[in-house]
């Protein structure tokens, strides 16, 4: 069975902010992925999910549509992998507009005292090197074009570390805002933008990756999925003259000192 998927009836009403534009989406099948795909195709564009959940990706892109959605088996860890996703979109969409590096993962035994160098190297896999694998297989297409957006959804563990995301979570969040902030100093004379992303608690499924998972009573007082999709797209529909690197957005309840 080829790993590329196609989709069938759309759920959601078409705008017109992204027509004709095109993403690639990492960790797309749940969570931010997931809503920030819905939203993509919402308003017009074509976007080409990467997870690693064949069922779950087959379904995303069956709501969304086979003229709106494909997708493609990867673990964003693997450089071979992502290669051959990112040949795969290209070869459907023709070019890439935005690159959004969403793919994340944690462990619930994530205290630096319980750390192995497997689980650490697992971490900055997913959180920090799927993130420049993405940009080395896509970044050519769009320098060649001499346009492009990379949307970068990190966290506020990136600039606020702590115990509760955990050491090598942290770092790999605080790394993928450093490898950004190079890039788009790099770019911004060459017409691509870089911008990244810093949510709070959302309520999404790597929070059942914690070592006590939140109540029910907490989740409803952190972000939804959709607040976070709602940052990207706004990113995203910025004009080209403008640019915004870093976006902070959190739960109104939580501290941000």
């Amino acid at each position: 069975m080829s790993n590329l998927t196609t989709g069938c009836n759309k759920d959601v009403m078409a705008s017109n902010q992204l027509a004709g534009k095109t993403a690639f989406i990492t960790g797309g099948s749940s969570g931010i992925g997931w809503a920030t795909a819905r939203l993509f195709a919402a308003e017009g564009a074509r976007v080409f999910l990467v997870g690693r959940d064949r069922d779950k990706l087959a379904r995303a892109c069956a709501q969304l549509g086979a003229d709106s959605c494909r997708s493609h088996v990867a673990d964003v860890g693997d450089p071979a992998q992502v290669q051959r996703a990112a040949q795969a979109a290209l070869d459907w969409l023709g070019h890439v507009d935005f690159l959004i590096n969403n793919a994340g993962t944690n462990i619930p035994n994530r205290a630096v005292v319980e750390l192995t160098p497997e689980a650490w190297d697992a971490l900055l896999r997913t959180n920090l090197h799927g993130a420049f694998y993405c940009i080395y297989a896509l970044l050519p297409s769009m320098l060649k074009r001499g346009s492009g957006y990379i949307i970068n959804v990190s966290s506020i563990a990136g600039k606020r570390a702590s115990p509760l995301g955990g050491a090598a979570y942290s770092a790999a969040k605080a790394g993928l805002a450093a490898l950004a902030t190079c890039l788009a100093a790099e770019l911004q004379e060459r017409g691509i933008r870089v911008a990244t992303i810093f949510p709070g608690e959302v309520d999404t499924p790597i929070l059942d990756l914690r070592p006590r998972p939140p109540t029910p009573e907490q989740r409803q007082r952190v972000l939804r999925p959709e607040d976070v999709a709602r940052a990207v797209l706004f990113l995203a529909t910025l004009p080209p003259h403008a640019s915004a690197p870093e976006l902070i957005l959190k739960p109104t309840t939580q501290t941000y000192i």
